[in-house]
């Protein structure tokens, strides 16, 4: 861990657990004050205060990704509240479990909102840096497991939401990159393969689930919720000040099948 984001604030929805939490928690310990915004407005407090009790400076607040008036003003809360806004975090995501309209709400609508008031308020204020959580599953179709809890097969609109959702937040991350490279703003997306996390918990639970998860990746293991939390991090620091545009995979080779 280091200073080198030292002096600037993020705002990160979804940091209430899992990648959301690693990646508040990694960029504390860097050096950045973090807003923590997250459905949960208790579970952001919770990780705001594991942020403080590090010696960290945080905030948390709710957020409710799919209300475009509420990303924006989330956004302003958070200079009102700490002074300023340099990173933005659109993390917020759920599974392919809820829907069409819900998954597509929260991980493709949440992200371009996060996108639509974070890149112009950004450039207003002389640049910044955003980072989006896509997943492998925008870059791949996603292969159906037999392992979940109760023993039942995904069903195949679950998978086309989820890889749909993320296909388009990939689109958004280039485009909104072209559109505000000139003025400051870099935006990049991350794609993590199958991470331990709450999200994931329902197939890692079952033992075979676990391995044939763990099958799909060449390294033959999950990913770490701080390994995607180190690649933000570095993401949204002058280390990565000629990278815009990318999609990244985290994913122990998973994309390079």
């Amino acid at each position: 861990m280091d200073d080198r984001l030292e002096g600037r604030v993020a705002l990160i929805t979804g940091a209430g657990s899992g990648l959301g939490r690693a990646m508040a928690r990694r960029m504390a310990s860097d050096g950045a004050v973090v807003m923590c915004s997250d459905v949960n407005e208790q579970a952001a407090q919770d990780t705001a205060a594991q942020i403080g009790e590090g010696g960290g400076r945080s905030a948390a607040m709710r957020l409710d990704v799919t209300d475009s008036d509420a990303v924006r003003d989330s956004m302003q809360n958070t200079i009102r509240e700490l002074g300023r806004i340099d990173i933005v975090v659109n993390n917020a995501g759920i599974g392919g479990a809820f829907g069409w309209d819900a998954t597509v709400g929260v991980n493709l609508s949440g992200v371009y909102y996060g996108l639509l008031h974070g890149t112009a308020l950004l450039a207003e204020r002389g640049g910044g840096a955003i980072v989006n959580i896509a997943s492998v599953a925008g870059l791949n179709a996603l292969v159906g497991s037999r392992f979940s809890r109760g023993g039942e097969v995904p069903a195949p609109d679950r998978s086309a939401a989820y890889v749909a959702s993320k296909h388009g937040v990939i689109g958004l991350t280039r485009q909104f990159a072209i559109n505000f490279a000139q003025q400051g703003v870099r935006v990049n997306a991350i794609c993590p393969g199958y991470i331990y996390t709450p999200m994931t918990a329902r197939t890692t639970e079952i033992p075979q689930g676990e391995e044939f998860l763990q099958s799909l990746h060449p390294m033959g293991r999950l990913g770490k919720d701080e390994e995607v939390a180190s690649a933000a991090a570095f993401l949204v620091s002058d280390d990565a000040s000629f990278i815009t545009g990318v999609a990244l995979p985290v994913d122990g080779g998973y994309s390079a099948r």
